[in-house]
């Protein structure tokens, strides 16, 4: 039976966690359960799955959450310290980081260095900081199993390959909801065509990063930490079907891929449940419906979030915390209709123009330039 702490149990991520949790109660068991502000939803997932503790970081929904779960005797907590700290309590044996961007960075540095296992479905993390989470991994003994579609199908790939070097890794990317449109096209879209992905169910801020390519930009800087590989080492292929997850390649010149229905149950389930795969009742991929799979280049001229993600990834240092905190700033402006689609990629640009470049930045620094950057970036905006 596996403790598992799941931080952003109200997303995308977590309420399908917790669908995989439910159907295996002989493994898993919640302990804890965090959110920003949903109250309604964690109230109910509490009350189902009876975690010891219960955290909202949004302070001003804490006495709504509190008072219902106070008569079942479940402990109710405010605020992100009070995250940091509950992931280090000796009854968790696995934490879910399912939080969205940047916030995910510190409760997963506390996780790991009380020696959880992590189960990592915030890339952001690793944008931000991933030479110091994965040295504090190696250091601390823990693991990082990926949740992300893709890294999971590359982790997958590499299970009983640790003695063959790898060629290069080929993510793939759906295109988004725009694959295909022009400049002229993308000049006027609005927030309602961005937020609708032809393939996967996911929540907005991811949802936008897919429709400009930032996502996959994210996966690639993820990816070279995960796995320790060069930029160079690091292919985008646009595969519209999603089916195909992602290919590892051989220094021989033999691939594997990863398949299956888009469904992030699945990698969630393999994350959780690692080394063991466990029974499942998900859909089966069936090669007769799929007459045919595809494969094209990404436009990085058009959608340029992903050029300028290959161009942090190589210049490292606090280049890819200054574009993931101008993205997050930019992305959250264009759902609030203040900016063009397309304005997106300038507000990046400039921040990376703007901040201060640090070469070899520790944690403190990251830190200092997360917050230079959204004050830079909203600067920008207004």
């Amino acid at each position: 039976m596996k403790n598992i702490a799941i931080l952003g149990s109200t997303g995308s991520i977590g309420t399908q966690a917790l669908e995989v949790i439910e159907a295996h109660p002989q493994l898993f068991q919640i302990e804890l359960l965090t959110c920003h502000k949903n109250s309604t939803l964690i109230v109910a997932q509490a009350k189902k799955f009876n975690p010891n503790v219960v955290i909202v970081t949004d302070e001003s929904i804490y006495k709504e959450v509190f008072d219902a779960l106070d008569p079942l005797h479940i402990k109710v907590y405010a605020g992100i310290a009070a995250v940091n700290n509950a992931v280090q309590m000796s009854t968790i044996d696995m934490v879910l980081t399912a939080l969205v961007g940047y916030a995910g960075l510190m409760p997963t540095i506390k996780a790991i260095e009380a020696k959880k296992s992590i189960a990592l479905a915030n890339k952001e993390t690793l944008v931000v900081a991933g030479e110091i989470i994965m040295k504090l991994a190696e250091a601390s003994g823990v693991p990082i199993f990926p949740v992300d579609s893709e890294h999971s199908a590359i982790f997958q790939c590499l299970v009983g390959e640790h003695q063959n070097p790898l060629e290069k890794i080929i993510l793939t990317a759906s295109g988004g909801p725009f694959r295909g449109k022009d400049a002229a096209f993308l000049q006027n879209i609005k927030k309602e065509q961005a937020l609708k992905h032809p393939n996967w169910v996911m929540g907005a801020k991811i949802t936008i990063d897919s429709a400009t390519l930032m996502n996959k930009g994210l996966e690639v800087i993820e990816a070279k930490w995960l796995f320790g590989l060069r930029t160079e080492q690091i292919e985008v292929i646009v595969h519209p079907q999603s089916i195909v997850h992602s290919l590892v390649q051989f220094e021989d010149g033999s691939m594997k891929a990863q398949m299956g229905l888009p469904d992030m149950k699945l990698p969630i389930q393999y994350a959780l449940a690692y080394p063991k795969r466990i029974p499942s009742d998900f859909p089966r991929f069936n090669f007769t419906d799929y007459s045919n799979l595809t494969f094209e280049p990404p436009n990085i001229k058009l959608f340029r979030n992903l050029q300028l993600a290959y161009d942090v990834c190589s210049s490292g240092g606090n280049h890819p915390c200054i574009l993931n905190a101008a993205n997050e700033i930019a992305v959250e402006a264009f759902l609030n209709d203040r900016i063009k689609f397309l304005q997106i990629s300038e507000v990046i640009e400039n921040c990376l123009e703007k901040v201060s470049y640090l070469r070899a930045p520790n944690l403190e620094d990251l830190i200092n330039t997360d917050k230079e950057t959204r004050t830079k970036a909203n600067e920008l905006i207004h």
